[in-house]
């Protein structure tokens, strides 16, 4: 196989796989579950942020000051953006939108988030900025060694699974429908076959901008769990509810920092 058919083959495998199990997840949760694996989805956001993008990019980079800049930069572009998406919401359905109860998925049963779908459009561009340097990333690890393709392809694949099943919890969460999530997933995953292809032709023009790339991803999860998760989550109060959301984003924490931390220590 060609070094460029072994990209596209890892890229495409990591896209599937993720989806796959993602789906497979959540499809079978109930209804009522939904808003606690919220907590989840927090967790791995955070974790995948904090854990694995954020100390990548301090690594690779050559001045963290202009990363760090990049990173506030991304929180700025994704509040200006949420912004927007606020604006067309009213625009199209008045202010008094907000006062009134957000309706529900009659097929799913499943409640919706009453944001109008912004924070799932966020997840979207955001995942597909992270997918699309997983790409890069893969390209670069192929063309230095195959064996070393092969390696970095399995850890980045194993770690898109909990962020890809939290990640289809908020699209649902969100609004959106079962079918709808797992295309705009699909569509979020095909970036990282993008990125393969684009680093294969032009690494050396795309990898100085993994960085600021990854800068912008990290950004885009810690805005959603930080600035549109977590208040929904702060609406339940009772000390039950709680302690099953800190148990749940300690999971989804947890699962971040095992796959990379023990399962792939060196990746």
């Amino acid at each position: 196989m060609s070094t460029l058919g072994a990209i596209v083959a890892a890229c495409l495998l990591g896209t599937v796989l993720s989806l796959a199990l993602a789906a497979a997840v959540a499809f079978r949760v109930r209804a009522s579950w939904i808003s606690t694996l919220v907590s989840y989805a927090v967790g791995a956001m955070l974790g995948a942020a904090f854990l694995d993008l954020l100390p990548h990019l301090f690594e690779e980079s050559k001045n963290p000051g202009r990363t760090a800049s990049f990173i506030l930069l991304g929180l700025l572009a994704f509040f200006i953006l949420e912004k927007l998406l606020l604006w067309r919401h009213h625009h199209y359905h008045g202010d008094e939108a907000d006062e009134v109860e957000p309706p529900r998925d009659h097929d799913h049963g499943h409640d919706h988030d009453p944001s109008g779908g912004r924070v799932a459009w966020m997840i979207v561009f955001g995942d597909s900025f992270h997918n699309f340097t997983d790409g890069v990333i893969i390209a670069g690890a192929f063309l230095a060694d195959m064996r070393l393709g092969v390696v970095t392809a399995t850890a980045i694949i194993a770690h898109e699974i909990p962020q890809e099943i939290g990640d289809f919890v908020v699209l649902l969460h969100s609004g959106f429908g079962r079918a709808k999530a797992l295309f705009w997933n699909a569509v979020s995953g095909l970036a990282a076959v993008a990125g393969g292809v684009v680093a294969y032709f032009a690494l050396s023009r795309v990898s100085g901008w993994i960085p600021e790339i990854l800068a912008f991803a990290a950004a885009s999860m810690i805005y959603v769990a930080v600035a549109d998760l977590i208040p929904g989550l702060h609406k339940r109060t009772a000390p039950r509810d709680s302690l099953i959301q800190v148990i749940f984003i300690a999971l989804g924490i947890g699962s971040i920092w095992i796959i990379h931390a023990v399962l792939f220590p060196e990746s």
